[in-house]
């Protein structure tokens, strides 16, 4: 009973440290229960250890895993639900691997190896067909980024380790106590605790006051058309769009306004890529641009493009039962005053949305399963390099960041490195409703911000669209399901920090000592209990 409890516990404290409701103090012990529950269970005479420390590590990852992102029901219950058991089903199987090496090891080897594990997990959730690092520890903080100041050097990855960090150093206190009753020790380590606790905090907050935001100001707009997608959106004209979005703009637009940002695919209609030039609804947004000179409109689109060539298939074509093969995009472009229009297709895509994942061994056995957000229901073609915009106005080189790609930060670094001067993010969060999954998103973009120390323009189609200075700040925001257009200051900046030049490196150094100690310790014999 005491480690049903134990688990629930665990489960609880995750969850309850998680943006935007939560207090993220709770993480530092809240893996402790979970760890405590195994460590009985391996020295215990019971049978089926690894089965009974799965099952009580499955409850509390799904509990964790159902309280932060339920909210995926409201755009599809199986993808929710397959999210939830799946993510929580790997999160245990971490335990289980940590279970084997710890009967063979010592405790500070085998704590080491959890964490160093726990971010090797993390970072295959960064890579694979199946990524979801919705749930990476070192998100937990963006509501508290005056903490996390660091991240410029660290990225996610330094959260995730000072998380781990005071978890392993709270369970051994309690180790230490269960073998030794001595409260004088529990006062030595309290203080350590305090140190590491508090210590990344004072320097966070020395960054952040002191860091200066330098460069030169540009005057944008946000719009944010708030579209219901599931009634409207694919049933609605590109060239009603069109004029909704200048209406929008002509609000708040200014001679000296220099970019005007609308939300991800706000022109559903899908265009057919080398028809673009002559489609209306482009005229209509070249002739608000030659009223407005100084501008540039960067904007949401979909794309298709016919392939004529079979040579040309790619893995992400779609095959369509008329007989023809078209890869469709999911695309941000950018409008001025010059002639050539600049493009860049999502390349992080949403699983079961976008893509289908192993398609190679999964095409055959599901056939072309994919989640109907409404639109078109076809695998979304990406590109490999992050593109950046360029305008006449060299400061301004907007990052074309879409939607889910704004979650992985090593990613967006790669706009950075290639220029990017401001991150814009278009996204439609619409699918969720009024729940944490549009708050959270918009908590996760302070991340980038602070990581690449570069000020961002959020355009959402329902909300909230907002503008996050390179502190974390949301210097201003429309609420969430209004229509509106928000205008402001953002500063250009064209300093790379460290985290943009190193990446992941953090992750990168635990998967080495993962795979070390793991291929070292797993020769010895089992310890006897």
């Amino acid at each position: 009973m005491k480690n049903f409890i134990f688990a629930i516990l665990s489960g609880l404290l995750l969850a309850f440290g998680w943006p935007t409701y939560g207090f993220p103090v709770v993480l530092f012990l809240g893996f402790v229960p979970i760890l405590l529950v195994e460590r009985q269970i391996r020295l215990s005479n019971i049978k089926w250890k690894k089965l009974r420390l799965f099952g009580y590590s499955y409850l509390s990852f799904v509990i964790w895993n159902f309280i932060t992102t339920n909210w995926l029901q409201y755009a599809d219950i199986f993808g929710a639900s397959f999210a939830v058991l799946v993510n929580s089903m790997l999160m245990a199987l971490m335990m289980v691997i940590y279970h084997s090496i710890a009967k063979r090891a010592t405790v500070n080897i085998s704590l080491l190896f959890l964490m160093c594990l726990w971010m090797a997990f993390e970072k295959l959730h960064l890579g694979w067909d199946f990524s979801w690092p919705w749930l990476n520890l070192g998100n937990a903080f963006s509501e508290y980024f005056s903490w996390i100041q660091w991240y410029e050097y660290t990225g996610t990855f330094g959260g995730t380790l000072w998380i781990w960090i005071l978890n392993i150093l709270f369970f051994k206190v309690i180790l230490k106590y269960q073998l030794q009753k001595s409260v004088k020790k529990i006062k030595t380590n309290s203080i350590i605790i305090l140190s590491v606790i508090i210590v990344p905090i004072i320097v966070s907050l020395t960054l952040y006051y002191t860091y200066k935001i330098e460069g030169q100001q540009l005057n944008v707009i946000a719009l944010q058309p708030n579209i219901d997608p599931y009634s409207e959106k694919y049933n609605v004209p590109n060239d009603a769009i069109a004029d909704l979005l200048v209406n929008l703009a002509d609000t708040r637009i200014k001679p000296q306004t220099d970019l005007v940002v609308a939300p991800e695919t706000v022109f559903a209609d899908n265009v057919k890529i080398h028809e673009l030039s002559n489609a209306y609804f482009k005229r209509k947004l070249d002739v608000y641009i030659s009223e407005h000179p100084n501008i540039n409109i960067l904007t949401g689109i979909s794309f298709v493009n016919f392939i004529t060539d079979k040579a040309l298939v790619k893995k992400q074509s779609n095959y369509h039962k008329s007989g023809f093969w078209y890869d469709d995009y999911n695309s941000a472009m950018l409008l001025n005053t010059s002639d050539s229009v600049q493009l860049y297709h999502k390349s992080k895509l949403v699983v079961g949305v976008e893509t289908l994942p192993y398609q190679d061994v999964l095409k055959p056995l599901i056939g072309d399963f994919m989640i109907d957000l409404g639109g078109t229901l076809a695998m979304k073609t990406t590109q490999d390099e992050r593109d950046v915009f360029v305008t006449s106005n060299p400061a301004l080189k907007p990052a074309p960041i879409i939607c889910y790609e704004s979650v992985y930060g090593e990613f967006v670094t790669g706009y950075v490195r290639n220029g990017a001067t401001i991150l814009t993010i278009i996204t439609n969060d619409a699918w969720w409703g009024e729940t944490q999954g549009h708050k959270q998103h918009l908590s996760y973009a302070r991340l980038r911000a602070i990581e690449t120390r570069r000020d961002i323009v959020r355009s959402a189609n329902t909300g909230i669209s907002a503008l996050i200075n390179a502190k974390g700040e949301i210097m201003s925001s429309l609420p969430y399901g209004t229509q509106g257009a928000l205008s402001g200051k953002v500063t250009a900046n064209e300093k790379m920090t460290f985290y943009t030049w190193a990446g992941d490196y953090i992750a990168r150094i635990a998967i080495f000592i993962a795979l070390f100690v793991f291929l070292i310790t797993m020769f010895r014999k089992p310890k006897v209990t």
